[in-house]
C-alpha cells in the first residue's frame, strides 16, 4: 500500500497532549514548516510553562525551557547572541497574555527578529482550567463558576489587535485549525512568520484559536463547535498586520 502521509522529521514520535487537543495539530504544522524551510538544524525553540511546556518533547530542534511568561525575553537573548539562528516561542494564552504580557509587548515594540506561535484556547489548560486573559465574557471556568464577569475581571485580551498597533510588529495573523482548509491556512501563516524572521524583517506572531476539550468538558468535536460559535466571533480570523505586504503596495487584509 502506498504511503499517503507520514510524520515529518522534526516532529518527534511522542504523545504529549490530551486526546483531541489542537496542540497536536499546531506542533505538527510548526515541525512541517521547519522541515520545508530546511531550518531545523539552526532553529531554537523556547517553551515556557503551561501546556506549551511539553513542546520540548515534540520538536526535533534545540529547545530551551523558560520561566512562566518569559519566553520572549529568553528568545530575545538567544537571537541577539546567535542572530543566524531561527528562534521561536511556543506559548499559550495564560503564559503569553497574563504573566508574560510585558515581555510580549516589549519584544514586539522593539521589533525583535523572533517568531511567536501563540495558542489561544481561552483557558488555563495545564493548571486545571482557571480563567485566562482570553476567557470570554460569561465563560464558565474553575475560577468563574458563574461565568466571567467583566465588571470584576475585565474583558478578554485580543492579542493580535493589541500587537498590530505597535510599530515594531511586522506580521500578525490569527488562524485556527478546525478543518482542512483552516489547517492549510494556519500552516501558510506559520511559514510566513518564519520567513519574515529569516528575511530579517522583525517581529512576527501567529495566533491560533484553539480548543481545550478536557477543561471545557466537551468532546473534541463539540469543542471545535463551541470554538466556532463562541470564540471566532470575538477573535476574528485574518491578517492584522503585514508590513511585508505594505512595502509591496498591497494592503494587509
Amino acid at each position: 500500500m502506498a504511503t499517503v502521509f507520514q510524520r515529518t522529521e522534526s516532529l518527534l514520535p511522542v504523545n504529549i497532549y490530551c486526546p483531541g487537543c489542537a496542540h497536536g495539530i499546531i506542533t505538527r504544522l510548526v515541525a512541517e514548516v521547519m522541515d520545508e524551510l530546511g531550518i531545523a538544524g539552526k532553529t531554537v525553540g523556547i517553551a515556557p510553562v503551561g501546556c506549551a511546556v511539553k513542546a520540548y518533547d515534540a520538536f526535533g530542534c534545540d529547545m530551551i525551557q523558560a520561566p512562566h511568561g518569559r519566553a520572549p525575553a529568553v528568545a530575545t537573548g538567544v537571537k541577539r547572541a546567535a542572530p543566524d539562528n531561527v528562534v521561536f516561542t511556543y506559548q499559550g494564552d495564560g503564559d503569553l497574555a497574563a504573566i508574560g504580557t510585558a515581555e510580549t509587548v516589549h519584544a514586539a515594540t522593539r521589533g525583535e527578529n523572533i517568531t511567536v506561535i501563540f495558542v489561544n484556547n481561552a483557558i488555563y489548560g495545564m493548571t486545571g482550567g482557571q480563567m485566562a486573559p482570553t476567557s470570554l465574557p460569561g465563560q464558565i471556568t474553575q475560577t468563574t463558576p458563574y461565568g466571567r464577569d467583566v465588571a470584576a475581571a475585565g474583558y478578554p485580551v485580543r492579542v493580535c489587535e493589541l500587537l498590530s498597533t505597535l510599530d515594531g510588529t511586522t506580521y500578525a495573523e490569527r488562524v485556527t485549525v478546525d478543518n482542512v482548509r483552516n489547517v492549510n491556512k494556519a500552516k501558510k501563516a506559520i511559514k510566513k512568520a518564519f520567513q519574515t524572521q529569516i528575511d530579517k524583517k522583525g517581529f512576527s506572531i501567529v495566533e491560533v484559536v484553539s480548543t481545550c476539550p478536557t477543561n471545557w468538558g466537551l468532546t473534541p468535536v463539540k469543542a471545535f463547535g463551541w470554538m466556532r460559535d463562541n470564540m471566532l466571533p470575538y477573535y476574528p480570523l485574518g491578517v492584522y498586520k503585514d508590513k511585508t505586504a505594505e512595502k509591496k503596495g498591497d494592503a494587509a487584509e
